[in-house]
């Protein structure tokens, strides 16, 4: 005999048995996703500090080339090659002497050229001037023999006159005599207008020969100068240094080949990092420590222009500088940006690069919990604690690296 199976009841049963899977399943995962991610980590893995009250100073540390004051470039004004070199890198100098010589065959030939054109148009317009003093002297002979003939002229005049007031020359003689005098003042008079002319202009072409000449005697005596510029010479009196000539070097003309070192001072140069830039102002004082002693400085200049990630800053010294600083030397500057004030801080560590300040580890026994904190001002050896955390409390200032997802800690000992 045949059973009958209760189909419906059975459906039930498995709907039931799929239900309370998907409960515990759902549980487990509540469970696993809320459960805090912990780690156990031995403790000498780890570096624990103290979060500590004290006088927060808001400084920067950063290094500083000691420079002269005042230097001079030793710029090139004729390209070629070094040929000599008459000094060392690091000599005293003084203004005008030699410092090297340099040889360029095509400007020298170039300025031959150039020299032997002036002189030639120099020596014509000296033959035009000498042409038209020339003529200006025909013409004033020309006007000595036709005032010789006027005068003649006018002593027949007076003569024949008389003659013929007394009725001794005949009238035909008289109307001659009248005729030849008429006749030279005219001439006289024509070659006299003439004369006055020809020197009103040759005053004026002579004027600009003159201002010609006058032009290129200056530019022959440019031109031989130019020509001394392949003797380098110092610009001024000091320590000659960057100077790296070496014979046969090519150098173009217009670059520097050294500087001259103005003794009268020095002063500090330094690249800083651009994140103090707004930070940094003129006029902030600052400190270094030379030979044990600390001498105090004073930021005179800021360039904002920022290259490599870096600006350009300038001190000067304010107390005594020690004898015989050394050019070059490097010196680490401690530059005070705020007043002490009492802060909440924290020490400096590896910590940060991976929590960029926003959170840390905060130990308790032998649990350390993750926690949010905010930070603010630093100094190369502390942070200040804005927000999360109390004087007293241990945090883990050692690298995160291997810990960014982790909640807990558990520090074996």
């Amino acid at each position: 005999m045949d059973t009958k199976i209760n189909t419906k009841k059975n459906k039930y049963k498995r709907l039931g048995l799929i239900a309370v899977a998907i409960t515990v399943l759902g549980v487990s995962s509540f469970y696993v996703t809320k459960r805090p991610r912990s780690l156990t980590v031995n403790a000498n893995e780890l570096m624990i500090k103290e979060v500590y009250e004290d006088n927060f100073e808001d400084f920067v540390v950063f290094q500083a080339q000691i420079e002269p004051i005042n230097s001079i470039l030793i710029n090139v004004v004729e390209g070629g090659s070094v040929q000599e070199i008459f000094v060392e890198n690091g000599e005293m100098i003084s203004k005008g002497m030699p410092i090297a010589r340099l040889y360029n065959p095509n400007t020298e030939l170039n300025y031959l050229t150039q020299e032997t054109a002036i002189i030639e148009q120099m020596n014509q317009l000296n033959v035009s001037k000498l042409s038209i003093r020339n003529q200006e002297l025909s013409l004033s002979k020309d006007f000595v023999a036709i005032e010789h003939d006027y005068n003649q002229s006018k002593l027949d005049y007076d003569l024949n006159k008389k003659l013929y007031d007394r009725e001794v020359l005949a009238k035909n003689e008289w109307e001659n005599t009248q005729e030849k005098l008429r006749y030279q003042q005219e001439r006289k008079s024509i070659i006299q207008q003439s004369l006055i002319k020809e020197r009103e202009s040759n005053n004026i072409q002579l004027k600009q020969i003159d201002e010609a000449l006058a032009i290129m005697r200056k530019s022959l005596v440019t031109l031989r100068q130019n020509k001394k510029n392949f003797l380098v010479l110092a610009p001024d009196s000091g320590r000659l240094s960057s100077f790296e000539a070496t014979l046969g070097q090519s150098i173009e003309a217009g670059k520097s080949i050294g500087k001259v070192d103005i003794l009268s001072g020095y002063k500090l140069v330094a690249m800083v990092d651009e994140y103090y830039l707004d930070r940094i102002q003129e006029n902030q004082y600052g400190q270094i420590e030379m030979k044990g002693k600390i001498i105090k400085v004073k930021v005179t200049k800021i360039s904002p222009e920022i290259k490599s990630g870096k600006f350009k800053a300038e001190l000067e010294f304010i107390d005594k500088i020690p004898a015989n600083l050394q050019e070059g030397l490097s010196v680490g500057v401690k530059l005070i940006l705020s007043e002490k004030e009492k802060k909440i801080v924290i020490p400096k560590g590896s910590f940060y690069a991976a929590t960029q300040g926003k959170w840390i580890f905060v130990v308790e026994n032998n649990k350390a919990m993750r926690r949010k904190i905010e930070l603010g001002r630093e100094n190369p050896n502390v942070y200040e604690v804005v927000s999360g955390l109390k004087a007293g409390e241990k945090i883990i200032t050692s690298n995160y690296e291997d810990y960014k997802e982790i909640q807990e800690l558990t520090i074996k000992k």
